[in-house]
């Protein structure tokens, strides 16, 4: 489970309503009449210092807030926000993982946040240990082994770490006493059995509120030892061979949902600002954990923000990809065919809380839709440049759509967190701007537009560069240590072909000749001119043909040279990122 703490909002922005209604509420809405969210000083205090920015931060940004309140409004790119991943620590499944991940943008564009974040990790609690067993080591470690595969995939699709990870087994004393505050205060009861359960019906109407699941509806018979059919587990009695500690009730473990609840209100306080997590989690472990946290801190509202994202289906199936299932794509096996970029992109296409389908043709999508950005932007760069000669450009309409697309962008974001609609925004300006980028073949001399394209190219970056995306000149497709190696050996090796391709194409032509005087000599050397350029042709035709070679041969291996009128340009292709650089033939 995630949960993400923001202390701070600089935008209008609008989510659904924690309390289960289907309208979206504005944050300065929701907070009339209720516990104002994201106020730093309120916070301050029930933070650890160490999950704290620098003060600096606070000082500064609360400075500028008293100099100008209306700078709230403004919108400033700050940092992309890692994906939704719930319940961590399970297998690395593609839907476990990365089907909540379409709220990778949530936090990223035109919104500043000053945020926390905290990971927790079911650590050997939950059930593991006849894996553990099988294995011969015990489940704390078994924990470990898949909490450290977790970090792996996390960096390989390059998801920002949270600020810290909590485990549920370094908590066990705090639960515990989480649990007997609950106890306490009359919504839980221990059973002779050992276990201990939350008592729903005591909450009354105030459970539910979340989903508009209540209490007094549809209950269950019971054959445990529980006293009604919704009452959940805070504390199970321990079972043979399972992982226990001891307790005022016994040996046992921790519930699901307590985990969660305890750790939260150790990190957080008594609050939360924003709630993350798949739509299967919606109820009944959001619903619970709500119920634990207000009894506990005995409030009248918990979380102020649930985000909860849609699940990952697999094309032509109605169930969620999930590994009970046996219908997942690990992490690792994705990427071994596509790029993290992509499955970016993939999760822009739709939002957050909208179930989506994976194929390898909505895969294929994204990554043309990547292809395309990063050849405008190549295409851009070069006309800047001069390296790429077109008429003249009608400035007064790009610099129109420029702004038209930063409104719809921000607009989209502060709706809810639209993801498909601001990208098909800037799509949009990229085809506008792909409209008067034809080359022509003649240099009419006219003066060139650079600024507005540099300004369209500026935006466009720091767009995908908040959403962890790169398309930057440099941008480097294989990674690793040594790829400004393999830049810098890629410049060489295409200036040095540009270099043969231009003395193997650079014939003298018939008006260089010698002129001489009478019509029978002027055709003779007219003939010897021919007959010398065919000779020239000829002895040079091996080198134009190695140069059409090693572009094909590099072309296997994802390295792709494009042969224009004055430049040569390559690109490396590996999972659709593309790195592209270009150089003048000399």
């Amino acid at each position: 489970m995630i949960i993400l703490h923001v202390r701070k909002i600089l935008s209008n922005l609008s989510l659904a309503d924690r309390r289960g209604n289907n309208t979206r509420t504005s944050v300065r809405q929701f907070t009339a009449g209720r516990p104002v969210p994201c106020s730093v000083q309120s916070r301050k205090a029930a933070i650890p210092q160490h999950c704290l920015p620098p003060r600096g931060q606070h000082d500064a940004l609360a400075e500028r807030k008293k100099e100008n309140p209306q700078r709230g409004e403004r919108s400033i790119i700050r940092k992309h926000a890692p994906f939704a991943c719930p319940d961590a620590g399970k297998d690395a499944d593609l839907d476990g993982r990365l089907a909540n991940a379409q709220g990778a943008s949530l936090a990223a564009v035109h919104l500043v946040f000053e945020n926390t974040q905290v990971q927790l990790r079911a650590d050997g609690v939950r059930p593991g240990t006849p894996r553990a067993r099988l294995m011969n080591i015990s489940p704390v470690a078994l924990a470990r082994i898949y909490e450290e595969d977790f970090k792996q995939d996390m960096a390989a699709l390059k998801v920002l770490p949270p600020t810290v990870y909590m485990r549920v087994t370094e908590n066990i004393p705090q639960i515990i006493s989480f649990i007997k505050t609950i106890i306490a205060s009359g919504q839980a009861y221990a059973t002779s059995q050992g276990n201990v359960y939350f008592d729903v019906k005591s909450w009354g109407k105030r459970y539910g509120v979340l989903t508009t699941i209540y209490p007094d509806t549809q209950d269950e018979a019971v054959d445990t030892d529980k006293r009604h059919g919704k009452d959940f587990a805070l504390w199970k009695a321990a079972k043979p061979q399972e992982l226990s500690w001891t307790s005022p009730w016994g040996r046992g473990r921790p519930g699901w949902h307590i985990e969660c609840s305890t750790i939260s209100s150790a990190v957080f306080g008594k609050q939360l600002d924003i709630h993350t997590g798949g739509i299967d989690l919606a109820f009944p472990h959001h619903e619970n954990e709500i119920a634990q946290c207000e009894v506990y801190h005995q409030c009248e509202q918990w979380g102020n923000y649930f985000l909860h994202s849609g699940h990952l289906h697999v094309k032509g199936s109605q169930e969620k990809m999930s590994k009970s299932l046996k219908n997942f794509i690990t992490i690792k096996d994705f990427l071994k065919k596509f790029s993290s970029d992509q499955f970016r992109m993939f999760c822009l296409r739709s939002r957050y809380s909208s179930a989506v389908e994976f194929s390898d043709e909505s895969m294929d999508d994204a990554k043309h839709l990547l292809q395309a950005i990063s050849l405008f932007i190549r295409d851009a760069n070069a006309y800047i440049k001069g390296q790429l000669v077109c008429d003249p450009v009608r400035e007064d309409i790009l610099w129109e759509r420029l702004a038209n697309t930063k409104v719809t962008v921000k607009a989209a974001f502060a709706d809810d967190f639209d993801t498909s609609r601001a990208v098909a925004a800037i799509m949009d300006l990229i085809h506008h701007g792909n409209r008067q980028l034809k080359a022509v073949t003649k240099d009419a001399g006219s003066p060139r537009s650079s600024v507005v394209y540099g300004s369209i190219i500026s935006y466009i970056e720091g767009f995908f560069n908040a959403l962890g995306m790169s398309f930057g000149e440099r941008q480097v497709a294989l990674g690793g240590d040594n790829s400004a190696v393999l830049s810098n050996v890629l410049d060489e090796l295409v200036r040095f072909r540009a270099k043969v391709r231009h003395y193997a194409l650079a014939l003298p032509e018939e008006a260089d000749a010698v002129p001489v005087e009478g019509a029978t000599a002027a055709e003779g050397a007219k003939q010897e001119q021919k007959e010398k350029r065919q000779q020239l042709m000829q002895e040079r035709r091996p080198l134009l043909e190695a140069c059409d070679s090693l572009r094909g041969d590099l072309a296997a291996f994802g390295i792709h040279i494009k042969d224009r009128a004055a430049v040569s340009t390559w690109e490396i292709e590996e999972g659709g990122q593309v790195e592209q650089q270009t150089k003048k033939k000399s």
